[in-house]
């Protein structure tokens, strides 16, 4: 299939206002990445046509609406909230989207709605670092959904980043520990932390550990998506290392396919 992009920058927001508007910076500044995901994603689409995609995490249907575009039959799915603000609505009944509102994802309650091998994709896009519990049951319910032969995105941030949370020296040497910063905890909702930055080896270790049915196509280090306007000197500096050394790149893609049915998600989570 063609990899070329589907749409301009102002094209797609131009969608978004005809159906009441969205959060314009975020969409502005996250663009870039969605269609070198989609890119990306399409170099390993090994068919001929389009098929069923399941966004989990879907938000304001910012990703969502790229696929459809492009002619995938969409499923989204995120916490009730997001899907009850009227924008949001509006888009996904204009383009088709299907809304599917998980009230404890931890449970995975809302994708045991869905039927046996019914998508041929599933989007995991800047989700997993946002994980707060055991995702051992979501697994299950994304792995029975998926078809044989299916394909699973994830994108996230790479924890050893060259300026990723990993060389934050400062905190470290003023006791300030790691992870999510005290202030960051109690001011932000719980769903904007980064609980878990992953380094590549880490992901794959992840997707190894939940099934040995999974095969991975590609897992890469990718580049800044966009530049830094406010930092142009740093950002072009920082760029020419990162672009000579990939582990400290700031974004991490993984592309795996669901190459059959058999072992399934082995885990049993426990206290032990």
């Amino acid at each position: 299939m063609t990899t070329r992009p589907i749409v301009g920058l102002e094209d797609y927001v131009e969608l978004f206002e005809a159906c009441g508007g969205t959060d314009m910076p975020y969409l502005r500044a996250h663009f870039p990445r969605y269609l070198a995901t989609l890119e990306r994603f399409l170099e390993r689409w090994d068919r001929d046509t389009t098929g069923s995609l399941l966004d989990i995490g879907a938000h304001w249907l910012h990703q969502s609406l790229l696929y459809s575009l492009h002619g995938f039959s969409v499923t989204a799915v995120d916490v009730p909230t997001t899907f009850e603000d009227p924008h949001v609505r509006a888009l996904a009944e204009h383009h088709r989207i299907r809304l599917l509102a998980d009230p404890l994802p931890e449970q995975a309650e809302a994708l045991r709605t869905l039927p046996d091998d019914s998508f041929d994709v599933v989007l995991f896009t800047e989700i997993i670092e946002h994980i707060t519990f055991n995702p051992v049951a979501m697994w299950r319910e994304i792995h029975r959904v998926l078809k044989p032969g299916g394909h699973l995105v994830v994108t996230t941030p790479n924890y050893y980043a060259l300026r990723g949370r990993a060389w934050h020296w400062r905190r470290f040497l003023g006791g300030g520990g790691s992870g999510v910063e005290v202030d960051e905890l109690l001011q932000l909702p719980t769903f904007a932390h980064h609980w878990k930055e992953y380094s590549l080896r880490e992901l794959r270790r992840y997707f190894q550990r939940l099934s040995e049915d999974f095969a991975c196509l590609a897992a890469i280090q990718t580049e800044a998506y966009r530049s830094s306007a406010s930092h142009p000197r740093l950002d072009f500096a920082a760029r020419r290392i990162e672009k000579w050394l990939p582990p400290l790149r700031p974004n991490l893609y993984m592309h795996l396919r669901l190459e059959r049915k058999e072992c399934g998600i082995g885990i049993e989570p426990s206290w032990s």
